[in-house]
């Protein structure tokens, strides 16, 4: 790590951009089990609050690792990265005055709390609580029946686990997505 770093203090403040923006900067952390709907009611969210005029942005698990994280495998070292860089980011957009939504299923309380302290008051915890019969039957990208069958090693709720949120802001567990969403939009205002 380098030593030789100064930050460098910018005229536009993050109150500005807020102003500019006309909303606070913020981040919901969605955190669930592979399958339990975090990426679809995100999504929706997203859509909703965008109608609204706000300034959004959705980082996604798959789609971060397809890009950001690339380099990255799902060892619970890799998943501790994965989480760490994506604090970061996440910060970086809050700052800006971005309401961020990340999808991560970030199996592990430590690392949800690293994202939390990283962040700070920004930060949210939004809890998809889907049972892992439900995930199994919905399995959307087939991976639960890859894991079942033992072609995917270290999948989270089938040989890998998932520690259940303490201290999540929000739990969502039988909410329609439009529900969901409902609940969501109350939250942020």
């Amino acid at each position: 790590m380098s030593t030789n770093l100064t930050k460098h203090n910018f005229t536009v403040t993050r109150e500005r951009r807020e102003e500019v923006n006309g909303q606070k900067g913020m981040v919901l952390w969605f955190t669930g089990l592979s399958g339990s709907g975090k990426s679809t009611i995100a999504n929706a969210l997203d859509d909703e609050l965008n109608k609204l005029g706000k300034k959004t942005y959705i980082l996604d698990g798959d789609n971060i690792r397809m890009g950001l994280n690339k380099d990255l495998s799902f060892s619970a070292e890799d998943r501790k990265e994965n989480i760490r860089r994506i604090s970061e980011v996440a910060k970086l957009f809050a700052d800006s005055g971005t309401i961020v939504l990340t999808a991560f299923i970030s199996p592990y309380i430590s690392d949800r709390q690293a994202a939390r302290d990283l962040i700070g008051d920004d930060f949210s915890e939004v809890f998809v609580d889907a049972d892992i019969e439900e995930c199994i039957k919905r399995d959307p990208k087939g991976l639960y029946k890859k894991a079942l069958a033992g072609e995917i090693k270290g999948f989270t709720g089938i040989d890998a686990p998932y520690e259940k949120p303490t201290q999540a802001e929000i739990i969502i567990k039988d909410l329609s997505i439009s529900e969901s969403v409902e609940s969501l939009l109350k939250y942020i205002n």
